[in-house]
């Protein structure tokens, strides 16, 4: 039995259900199918010479092998990933078909944390959808953008905002809707996944939260469990904040405008999945970029080293988008 929803503005059609897509509404039509379990003919064999590498990722395991190889056919039908752990994920070049599979030791579940980040941030890119590395508020009605590399605390901020009682769009992965001068966010899914550290400073304990899957220490904030609230709607991107380097400072946090041109440097590094784009989609994505940095007021935010200031953080960040 097939399973649809709505998921960063597309219609997705599952084989089988991913519990973090519980909950999302069925779409008016369906854009990408996903088949969990099985490939299309002949890519799951072994690398031969039709398959030309795409991208090799510099990160490598203790025996030398990529965490991640991307590849492509000659014929230029299809990319294959695969992952250091025996995940495999194919995906037409229109961005509309993806298939997957996965080592017996692992589970669905496991294979989703690849689905629901990398892979649809790179079907997103294939569909011509600007994405940027970032986690997305809703405050009063507009959207806000938390923007960073991993590890800058884009998710516990967000989580933060969230138990504040603001609205969460997206964690990790914000799609743009491109409407010239203006911009919108689309909703993700309805999880704020967090590392265990963050988890204890802002629940109490490392193990406060659930796991995404027995076999991985990340947890997920659920926003639907009644006290926090996930927003399902699209909404205007009122601003962009750029999470810089946390400091001891003791009048941290706070926030300085961001010029255009130092802004747009760091957008072009902060967009999501940006590794896995040909020539052509990088200019496309440039002039989408110039054209943000232009529009949207740009802060950069300077978080506390101590933690336990993020809520500080967040109220200082909400008062500012309202004073645009």
């Amino acid at each position: 039995m097939a399973h649809t929803c709505s998921v960063y503005g597309l219609g997705v059609e599952v084989n089988v259900p991913i519990a973090g897509l519980a909950g999302l509404a069925s779409p008016r039509r369906v854009d990408v199918r996903m088949a969990l379990g099985s490939m299309p003919l002949g890519i799951d064999a072994a690398l031969s010479v039709e398959w030309r590498d795409y991208y090799i990722s510099p990160d490598r395991n203790a025996a030398g092998v990529p965490h991640v190889r991307v590849s492509r056919r000659a014929e230029h039908d299809y990319f294959r990933i695969a992952y250091v752990d025996g995940t495999v994920i194919a995906v037409d070049t229109q961005g509309r078909e993806v298939w997957a599979t996965w080592p017996q030791e692992a589970t669905v579940e496991d294979t989703a944390t690849y689905l629901l980040g990398p892979t649809l941030g790179f079907v997103l890119r294939l569909r011509g959808v600007t994405c940027l590395h970032a986690s997305a508020v809703a405050i009063d009605g507009r959207a806000i953008a938390l923007v960073g590399p991993a590890g800058s605390g884009k998710s516990s901020t967000a989580a933060a905002f969230a138990r504040l009682g603001f609205p969460i769009l997206t964690d990790d992965v914000a799609a743009l809707i491109d409407e010239g001068e203006h911009f919108r966010v689309q909703p993700a899914y309805p999880r704020v996944r967090l590392w265990p550290e963050s988890v204890e400073s802002l629940f109490g304990s490392r193990d406060a939260l659930p796991r995404i899957t027995p076999t991985w220490e990340k947890r997920f904030l659920d926003l639907q469990d009644g006290r926090y609230r996930f927003q399902r709607e699209p909404l205007p991107l009122a601003a962009l904040y750029f999470l810089a380097e946390r400091s001891a400072d003791a009048d941290a946090p706070w926030i300085e405008t961001f010029g255009a041109r130092e802004a747009l440097v760091s957008l072009v590094a902060n967009t999501y999945a940006n590794y896995l784009l040909d020539k052509s989609m990088r200019a496309g994505e440039f002039e989408v970029l110039g054209r943000l940095a232009a529009s949207v007021p740009l802060r950069r935010v300077t978080p506390s080293a101590d933690l336990g200031r993020i809520g500080e953080l967040c109220e200082r960040i909400a008062d500012d988008c309202r004073g645009i």
